[in-house]
């Protein structure tokens, strides 16, 4: 800054530096900016000290020019010692003493000019010294110190800041005036300003006590904050904040409460933004900290409590450990510090300041501030206001009245709600923070669950666009999110409030049921953790449930029920769980714990059925018990508990159906016990093996019937239960579901979940599989009405090829539907014409079964291969798949037995004195109601079963197509309609039976009857094997009515010939067109049917004894079950039974130990086997073994069921024999089968080959050979020569070995089937070529006949290859068993020969010896013809049928086969070593036409017959003895010369050489036809042609 004073003004200062400083300083004090010119005078009077103090101008020059100027400024003085002082701090500082002097001097100069006082303020203590101004420096500092100290320090006892008291009375007065005037806050602010200023009070004072009337006149809220707010702007922005942290402060020492009024203070400052919460929020006392170790100890506190309940405490421990609780509980109650934040937010919370409520809240651990009390109905209370005009709108129930709440009126209160949006936007979160702790207010409880019903009822209406949509789906899962976190746990901690329950129950039962068992889940394993109240209260539950179930009994059912009632309202789950955990171990509290179930809510019983669910459901627990052979008794107490809950109450199933489902299509079939029960009691639809007769009886009547007759237990009012049943079904679509995966589950027990189970239990889940989707089905059929049925269930096609259905299955669902349709059709057509008669109504019955069923019969050909329909037409199979047992039969006896009970009822009501009159009356009209219901009912059924039969009779013709052969029908039968039905049911079963008989009682064409009852009864073994434990039950019940009908016809000669005699069924001679009725000779008698069931009888021994001796745990157990259920109809012989008997004894000694279950089984059968032992009876009274002499001229069953010659199913074990006896000479069976063959053709034209169940037509294939042979020229001697050859014995064989099923698949390709028979077996190729040559030969020859042979041969080829080796493993077995048992040995060829015996006694005397002979010649035990003759005397009791006609003596007859043993054997040596070369020259010339010749005759025969015969050993004469000769056969014979009575000796001894089995034997036989034949020769070709014609003829 420049010089005010320039140097030469100092030089010169008399001249005129002196003048132009005053000038200056006077300019400079004029200045009109103060402050300007206030600090240029500083400068320049410092400027010119200055310069005294540097020695350029002398003191008293610089004095006197300021006194000039100290004139011009009041404040000069004052500046004159300011710049002193500056001057006296430098001065001070510097080295140079005489600077220092000359200052001193200056002031000295100028005292007169500054005064003491001034000087003394400014200067240095020092300085004044040297000035004389005071005497000691040191002096001078402490008195200056003691003056500060008193002036600033030391404060008097009153009025601290010199205030006057009375300028607090009259704020005071100012502040409690009236304020209801027109007086503003402004107006009060400028009196209280002046009231400081005037009575010098102090500011913040004046604020405090502002705050302080605040608190008492609270109503004045409009006034005092504005004021505050404009206060404010005179202080610092803090200090209202610490003004208000010093007022809580004050009320924080332990005996001290803080006021409400100071909270509510705080609260609307904070409300109103005039201070933060920050701020304040660290003035107020307990810590954050302390908060949070408060929330810890209190779940651990909890956790304690839970560990104490569940502990076990012994009673003396008890007493002490309650004192302690006392003295802990009396600490406890000292009163717990005042937590100023809770009283902050419960004010905030009551002056509607949601905002800084909620960040208090974050503050602190969830739920804990909503915990207390106060704060939890103050935000209910905040709640209340915000939702209610949204309640009163939508929410208010009809007719109630409510109270209304009025809005909060301060306007920064959060707004109040008037749609769902605003709703979820605030109140959702303000429950949030609510939590479990809505408990404490049940009216709010309740107005949210109501708009929350007000919501969903909205919801669920469409309509709406799809932005809303969209908004309606969030407010939903919030809606979902509250009833979890708030509305559940809320009604945990509620006291027992069964009208809560029932109101969230009014919203639950909105929500589908996934989103309500999601909820119960989260309430059960997640919320009990999340709180400790919720902890405790858990517990507590545990505890009392405890506690109730230890004294729960079927006597105090009503008060425990209460108890449990009044606990499950607000803690379902945890009460059912444990009473379920209890239930899974004490299956008996099943009956008690359902029983106390009335006093549950709604909801309460649907959180039971989520309970029961994941108690099934849990993953921890095994399905199956240790030995993994049985399902755990855990899940079969739940699933039992399940039926009987869900029957007595109302709970919704859909649920429990849905995890089913789920299980089944996660291929588990365990739960399926769960939907068995729930059927069984609901619907009282039973499934029970263990049905009396009586029962089944009754289960084939009318509805009515089957609930009388039909169940163990009385069903009474399941009309309810079944309807909600059926009704959850069908809104949830799962009645054809569940159906179609329990159909498809059941093969997939076996495939999928069997693969390391032990086998019993695949077969107890295959059968529960099984029944459940019979019962099941049977629910649906009864329940569901005609259009539901129909809607639901696709058509047969759909249900096999689409989903895979098994077709018995796929029938049974599709059953109901077409018996549904036919009668609905039927009554639409009644009413169309109302013609009364009985035809008319036939009539109509029948078209209208047309017009449902052919659509039917369309569907049913695409589920098997076309071929099958060659045999059996379609309308058959769907006829025989579609009706049931309520269409063929009406059980009088059950009608009649059921009206007898009630009749004696209503005597016995009538007899009872006790009874009062009205229920007597009551009891009697319900008997009556019931009596006339049932007699209604018979009548209708009645009506109904012959309107069926009249349709039947109509259809009849056009069901057995037998375009291959009656054998091949009958087998598709069996095959594709009674071995899959039999066993799907116990009706089933007696079903199939009564379906055979009636096929045969209607004279069906083309149905062997004799051929269908042999299939069935002979070797039943490995049917027996195939099947669970209730299959071969259900199979037992089929033998049992299949053999009660067959014993009916054999108990007596009059029932047999009304029901048999003349029917076609019983027709030996199948021919292809069918039953011409006439000829008496083709029908089997009644003797002969006896052997025939004897044979029966034998078989089945045989099998039930294999069985037993398999050691096989299926073998043995169903084997027992099958012989427990026919046990009234077999045993009947008393051989037979003893063999039984022995066997069955041999089984209980040996699994007593082993295998219990089986030793039962064994134990049960024995003793019943036991009991029946005085109805068996000797073989001879069960069928005449020797017939009378002259009229036995045996009948061959050339069709029959069974082998050769044989009436019936002669045929069935033969051939199994037969391997098993000889299995190592196989070459000696082929040449024995070429042999015989040949003379049985001779003699029998046409003899049919008779095919049983188990393929063993041997004999019979042998004896049309040889009758063939006998018919020909000598053509055929080289045919047979050919036959020798290797080519032919295989199929030879082939024929032998499987007569049975060789027709079956005649028709089809040829070369597909030679194809088929080259993968099968190695024999095959050969026959192949055969097969090619002889084509060959037909292109040259006869091309149509050929076909037909090859045709004949490969089917046989195929249907050999199919069985033999399973039979002959079985044969073998069957003989080493025979074997051991010595005396028991049975011979079946034997078997195959009951004899038929005919009128005709045209026979010579040699005929009849020769037959003898054949007859006992051929069993396949023996190794040698005598020890077989040996072997028949003894053991003709013992062989399964007795054998053939003989009328001489055993002793004659035993000399007579001797005699022509012996000349057959040396005739057949001498003709071996000349045929030998015969043979040879003439095997290359004629090998392909006599290999067709032969071929086509027996091919001829083959398919005249419908069967290949079988029964190669037949013991009873085979076709070859018996003359049962067409007349031009019989002609024929006579015609020929003596060689026929050689031919016949040649056979006999064949037959002989046959059974010995000696290969050599069987040349000779050849060799000797050969013989004769050429002896024969020159009618030979006369002869064959004759028989070609016959042929065409027939």
């Amino acid at each position: 800054m420049a010089a005010l004073l320039p140097a030469e003004w100092i030089k010169n200062w008399e001249k005129g530096g002196k003048s132009e400083f005053v000038q200056l300083c006077r300019a400079l004090s004029e200045n009109k900016n103060h402050d300007v010119g206030f600090r240029d005078i500083q400068q320049a009077l410092y400027e010119l000290a200055y310069h005294v103090v540097r020695g350029n101008l002398k003191h008293d020059q610089a004095s006197n020019v300021l006194g000039d100027v100290i004139e011009f400024r009041e404040d000069m003085p004052s500046i004159l010692a300011d710049v002193f002082c500056i001057l006296d701090i430098e001065t001070s500082c510097l080295e140079e003493k005489n600077k220092r002097d000359h200052f001193t001097q200056l002031v000295l100069a100028c005292l007169y000019l500054v005064s003491d006082t001034v000087l003394k303020e400014r200067l240095d203590p020092e300085t004044l010294e040297s000035l004389g101004l005071i005497k000691q420096s040191q002096q001078f500092n402490q008195k200056s110190v003691k003056i500060k100290t008193k002036l600033f320090y030391k404060q008097q006892k009153f009025n601290l800041l010199r205030e006057e008291n009375e300028g607090y009375a009259k704020l005071i007065a100012e502040l409690g005036q009236d304020l209801s005037g027109n007086i503003t806050s402004d107006l009060i602010l400028e009196n209280i300003k002046s009231l400081i200023g005037c009575f010098n009070l102090d500011p913040n004072r004046v604020l405090d006590i502002i705050l302080e009337v605040y608190e008492c006149r609270p109503e004045y809220d409009d006034f005092f904050v504005p004021l505050i707010e404009s206060y404010m702007y005179m202080c610092e922005p803090q200090t209202l904040c610490h003004i208000l942290g010093f007022k809580f402060k004050f009320y924080q020492d332990p005996s001290g409460e803080t006021p409400s009024s100071l909270y509510r203070v705080a609260a609307v400052l904070l409300q109103h933004n005039l201070i933060d919460l920050e701020d304040l929020y660290v003035h107020l006392l307990p810590g954050d900290n302390a908060i949070m170790e408060e929330h810890k100890r209190e779940i651990v506190e909890a956790k304690q409590i839970v560990r104490k309940l569940t502990m076990v405490v012994l009673s003396s421990e008890k007493t002490e450990e309650k004192e302690k609780e006392k003295e802990k509980e009396e600490e406890k109650t000292e009163k717990p510090p005042d937590n100023q934040k809770l009283g902050l937010l419960e004010a905030l919370l009551k002056i509607g300041d949601w905002h800084h409520a909620q960040s208090i809240m974050d503050q602190m651990p969830p739920f804990y501030s909503t915990s207390h009390k106060a704060i939890a109905l103050a935000l209910c209370q905040l709640v209340h206001v915000t939702i209610e005009p949204l309640y009163r709108r939508v929410g208010v129930p009809k007719g109630a009245k409510g109270s209304p709440i009025s809005s909060l009126p301060n306007k920064r209160a959060p707004k109040q709600a008037e749609s769902f949006e605003e709703l979820r936007k605030e109140v959702f979160n303000m429950l949030c923070y609510l939590g479990p702790h809505l408990s404490h207010d049940p009216i709010l409880f309740a107005k949210v669950v109501r708009l929350g019903k007000a919501f969903m009822k909205e919801f669920q209406s469409d309509g709406s666009k799809q932005e809303d949509k969209e908004k309606m789906e969030t407010l939903f899962s919030c809606l979902l999110s509250i009833t979890d976190q708030v509305l559940l746990p809320s009604l945990s901690l509620m006291d027992c409030n069964a009208c809560m329950s029932e109101e969230l129950w009014g919203m639950f039962k909105t929500f589908p049921y996934q989103y309500r068992y999601r909820l119960y889940g989260q309430w059960k394993n997640e919320t009990y953790n999340s709180h400790p109240l919720l902890v405790k209260v858990k517990a507590q539950t545990i505890d009392r449930a405890k506690y109730i179930m230890k004294r729960l009994t079927k006597e105090n059912v009503k008060p425990s029920g209460r108890q449990i009632g009044k606990l499950s309202h607000s803690n379902p789950t945890i009460l059912f769980d444990y009473i379920l955990s209890q239930i899974q171990k004490y299956d008996n509290l099943i009956t008690p714990v359902v029983d106390s179930l009335k006093y549950l809510t709604s909801l309460n019983y649907d959180v039971l059925a989520y309970c029961i669910i994941e108690a099934l459901a849990n993953p921890e627990k095994e399905r199956m018990k240790h030995d993994d052979t049985t399902i755990s008794s855990w899940l079969q107490s739940l699933a039992s508990f399940c039926g009987a809950v869900f029957r007595k109450y109302p709970i919704e199933l859909a649920g429990l159906l849905q995890y089913v489902a789920n299980q089944l299509k996660a291929g588990k079939s365990f739960d399926l016990l769960i939907l068995k029960e729930v059927v069984q009691k609901m619907a009282g639809i039973e499934i029970t093996e263990e049905m009396t007769m009586e029962q089944l009886e009754a289960m084939t009547g009318g509805e009515q019937l089957k609930a009388e007759g039909g169940y163990f237990g009385q069903i009474r009012n399941t009309k309810k239960s079944s309807q909600r049943l059926k009704d959850a079904l069908l809104d949830h679509d799962l009645a054809l579901p569940l159906c179609l995966l329990m159909a498809q589950q059941r093969n997939g027990v076996v495939f999928q979940e069997g693969g390391e189970k032990h086998l019993k239990l695949v077969g107890k889940l295959y059968d529960q599989c099984h029944d459940t989707l019979v019962q099941f089905g049977g629910f649906l059929a009864s329940n569901l009405s005609t259009e539901d049925y129909i809607k639901r269930v696709p058509s047969i096609d759909v249900l096999c090829n689409e989903f895979h259905t098994p077709h018995d299955a796929a029938f049974f669902l599709s059953r109901p539907m077409y018996a549904h349709h036919i009668s609905s059709k039927y009554d639409e057509l009644k009413k169309a014409e109302k013609g009364n008669k009985q035809q008319h109504k036939v009539h109509k019955y029948i078209t209208s079964c047309e017009l449902v069923m052919a659509p039917v019969h369309e569907a049913v050909v695409s589920l098997h291969l076309p071929k099958v329909w060659d045999d059996i037409s379609p309308q058959f199979y769907a006829t025989f798949w579609s009706l049931t047992m309520y269409d063929l039969a009406v059980p009088h006896s059950s009608y009649d037995r059921e009206v007898n009970k009630l009749k004696v009822q209503m005597k016995a009501i009538d007899d009872n004195q006790e009874m009062p009159p009205n229920k007597k009356k009551k009891e009697k009209e319900r008997c009556t109601a019931l009596q006339d219901k049932l007699l209604e009912e018979e009548k209708k059924q009645l009506e109904h079963v012959q309107r069926v039969l009249q349709r039947l009779k109509l259809e009849k013709d056009n069901w057995l197509l037998a375009k291959s052969t009656k054998n091949e029908t009958i087998t598709k039968f069996l095959q594709l309609c009674i071995f899959p039905r039999c066993i799907f049911s116990a009706i089933d079963a007696v079903y199939c039976a009564h379906f055979v008989e009636l096929v045969h009682q209607q004279k069906t064409p083309n149905f062997s009857t004799l051929l269908c009852y042999d299939r069935v009864f002979s070797d039943i073994i490995y049917t027996v094997a195939s099947c669970t434990e209730n299959e071969a039950s259900r199979y037992g019940r089929f033998l049992c009515c299949m053999l009660e009908t067959v014993t009916r016809w054999h108990s007596d000669r009059v029932i047999y010939e009304k029901e048999c005699g003349n029917y076609p069924g019983f027709l030996t001679i199948l021919r292809a067109t069918g039953f011409d009725g006439g000829n008496k000779a083709d029908q089997l008698d009644y003797e002969n049917f006896r052997h025939v069931v004897h044979k029966w009888h034998y078989k089945l021994t045989k099998a039930s004894v294999h069985c037993l001796e398999t050691g096989e745990y299926t073998h043995i157990r169903n084997i027992l079950i099958v012989l427990t259920k026919i046990l009234p109809w077999y045993p009947k012989v008393l051989n037979l039974g003893q063999a039984l008997e022995r066997r069955v004894h041999k089984i209980c000694q040996e699994e007593k130990e082993k295998r219990p279950d089986l030793y039962a089984l064994a134990m049960g059968y024995s003793g019943q086997l036991k009991s029946r032992k005085p109805f068996m009876i000797p073989e001879n009274e069960f069928h005449h073994k020797d017939p009378p002499a002259r009229n036995a001229v045996p009948a061959t069953v050339q069709n029959g069921p069974g082998g050769a010659g044989m009436p019936t199913s002669l045929t069935i074990n033969t051939v199994r024999l037969e391997e098993g006896t000889a299995e190592e000479t196989a070459d000696k069976l082929k040449e024995k089968s070429q042999g015989v063959v040949k003379v049985i053709n001779k003699t029998v034209n046409a003899a049919p080959k008779v095919t049983t169940s188990n393929g063993n037509s041997a004999s019979n294939s042998k004896i049309i050979k040889e009758k063939d042979d006998k018919e020909k020229s000598g053509k055929e001697k080289d045919k047979e020569k050919k036959d020798k050859t290797p080519a032919a014995t295989p199929e030879m064989k082939a024929l032998g070995k499987d007569g049975k099923d060789k027709p079956k698949e005649e028709r089809a390709n040829k070369d597909e089937k030679a194809r088929e028979i080259k993968e099968k077996t190695p024999k095959s190729d050969k026959e192949k070529e055969k097969v090619k040559k002889e084509e060959k030969a037909s292109k040259e020859e006869k091309s149509k006949t050929v076909v037909t042979i090859i045709e004949s041969k490969s089917s046989a080829e195929k249907e050999r290859e199919k069985e033999p080796s399973r039979e002959r493993d079985l044969a073998k077995e069957m003989k080493s068993k025979e074997n051991a048992k010595g005396g028991e040995k049975v011979p079946v060829a034997g078997s195959l020969k009951s004899p038929v015996p005919r009128s005709e006694t045209s026979e010579s005397e040699r005929e009849q010896k020769r037959r003898k002979v054949d007859t006992h010649s051929s069993p396949s035990h023996s190794s040698t013809v005598k020890d077989n003759l040996n072997e028949l005397k003894d053991s003709s009791a013992k062989h399964y049928i007795n054998h053939t006609t003989p009328t001489l003596s055993k002793s004659k007859e035993r000399e007579v086969e001797k005699k022509d043993l012996d000349k057959s054997r040396e005739r057949s040596r001498e003709r071996e070593k000349k045929d030998e070369k015969d043979r040879k020259d003439r095997k290359r010339d004629h090998s392909n036409s006599e290999r067709e010749v032969p071929q086509d005759s027996t091919k001829r025969r083959k398919e005249e017959n419908g069967t290949t015969g079988s029964s190669k050993h037949s013991k009873s004469e085979s076709p070859s003895d018996s003359p049962r000769l067409n007349e031009k056969e019989k002609e024929k014979n006579k015609s020929k010369s003596s060689g026929k009575e050689k031919g016949d000796s040649i056979k006999a001894e064949k037959m002989e050489k046959s059974s010995s089995g000696s290969k050599k034997e069987s040349r000779h036989d050849k060799e000797k036809t050969e013989k004769k034949e050429k002896r024969d020769s020159a009618g030979g070709k006369e002869e064959k042609k004759h028989h070609k014609s016959s042929d065409k003829h027939r």
